[in-house]
This record gives C-alpha cells, structure tokens and sequence, in this order.
C-alpha cells in the first residue's frame, strides 16, 4: 500500500480554513449582513459604536431639528434607518432656507425697484440667512442711504449688509 502525502496536507489545510471560517465575525442575522454601512454614517459615528448621539452630529449647521424629529424610538440615538431619515430631514430644511433666501432677494430688488429716486439697476443684492448684501454703485450718500432704509423696511430681512459704493 501507498502512502499519498497529499491527503493529510490537504485535510489538514481544509480543516484550517473551515476553523478560520468558524472563527471570523460574523453579522448577527442575514439582515445585518445585507445593509452595508453608509459611509456617512460611519464617518460621523466616531466612537463606532453603530449609533449617532447629538454630540457627533453638533457639528452639522441646523441638524438639531432633523435629528429630534428623525429619532423615532426617542432614544437620543440614531441608527442607520433614522439616520437616512435625518439626512432628508436636514436637506429639506437647508433647500427650505434657500428658497427663503430667494424669495427675500425677490422681495428687496422689487422694493428697490419701486423707489423712483433709486438707481436700483446698479445695486445688487445677495441674501443668506435673512441677511441681505447691498453691492453695486449708486450716484450719491443719499441713495445709498435710500436703499438701506428700504431693504431694511422688507418683511423677513434680519439684517442689512452696505457693499455699495458711490460713483462720482
């Protein structure tokens, strides 16, 4: 009888990978195994931990709102479900503002353009945040003081910002 060397080496290297196999972590269900983690979620989550608390998140403009309303079992924590949900949240609330903004503009330049004594073609304006930028030239102090008044006057601005300047 011969003696093959090859079965006990390939038995032998068969059990060791059935044994590192055996050993690798594994994911708790079948369903933890197909959500693969959102690279967002992971980039916040740094205690890596699988949840987001408020301190990982404070850093985030306006997300305080998102994350109270997303957090659905009230824990003070988002897992990945509620996470998704708090990022669409936050993106209604930051395209929220911005038409705010828009509107705001909207609402000065038409101001602007009612004043008979303004230039008001030569004035820009530029909103973020309630705030409004005055910028552009106007033909004497007078208008540039006009136009202040006027944008300061419009319904929603919160402050107004002088960028004009005066052609001599």
């Amino acid at each position: 009888m011969k003696f093959n060397r090859a079965t006990p080496l390939a038995a032998g290297l068969a059990l060791a990978i059935g044994a590192a196999l055996y050993a690798a972590p594994y994911p708790a269900t079948a369903e933890d195994a197909a959500k693969p983690v959102n690279p967002n979620f992971a980039k916040l989550d740094r205690n890596h931990d699988g949840v987001l608390t408020q301190d990982e998140v404070r850093h985030i403009r306006d997300y305080a709102k998102a994350f109270i309303e997303a957090d659905e079992n009230k824990d003070g924590k988002l897992d990945q479900a509620e996470f998704v949900k708090a990022e669409s949240i936050h993106d209604r609330i930051i395209t929220g503002k911005y038409v705010e903004d828009s509107i705001l503009t909207a609402k000065v330049k038409a101001a602007l353009l009612k004043e008979p004594d303004l230039k008001s073609l030569d004035v820009s304006v530029e909103t973020s945040r309630g705030e409004v930028l005055l910028s552009g030239f106007v033909q004497d102090p007078s208008q540039k003081a006009k136009a202040m008044k006027v944008a300061t006057g419009v319904n929603g601005v919160v402050a107004v910002k002088d960028a004009m300047l005066v052609r001599n």
